[in-house]
């Protein structure tokens, strides 16, 4: 695993910003995969996240570790991922999505593979 997904793992929850018309959106997530040197998270419809994910495949991860002043930027490209093996694979790695979809084949269950362009930590 990398040093940066093992950072977001031990913060329990980080900030996907995306980028909304003219100005950045950011929201709270806190399940997250990674394989073969990409991070995969989930998301659903029901959110304006994974439009802006579609139109603007851009994105940042931030996160800081609680009661620290560390804190790491991951910048990278997010697209919409509709393997079900992948998909499996995430319900496994997070078990928390269970509460939210009931298989990797729910229609709601939204996934996007990251690909890493720079990753910073401070």
């Amino acid at each position: 695993m990398s040093k940066a997904y093992d950072f977001l793992k031990e913060c329990g929850s980080f900030f996907v910003l995306t980028i909304n018309d003219d100005f950045p959106a950011g929201r709270p997530f806190g399940a997250i995969m990674e394989h073969e040197g990409k991070l995969y998270i989930a998301t659903n419809p029901n959110n304006k996240v994974h439009q802006q994910l579609r139109d603007h495949g851009n994105m940042q991860i931030l996160a800081k570790k609680e009661g620290t002043r560390q804190w790491l930027r991951i910048t990278g490209h997010a697209r919409e991922c509709t393997d079900l093996d992948m998909k499996q694979r995430m319900i496994e790695a997070c078990p928390v999505l269970v509460k939210h979809y009931q298989s990797a084949d729910d229609p709601k269950l939204l996934l996007f593979a990251i690909e890493i362009l720079e990753t910073e930590f401070h």
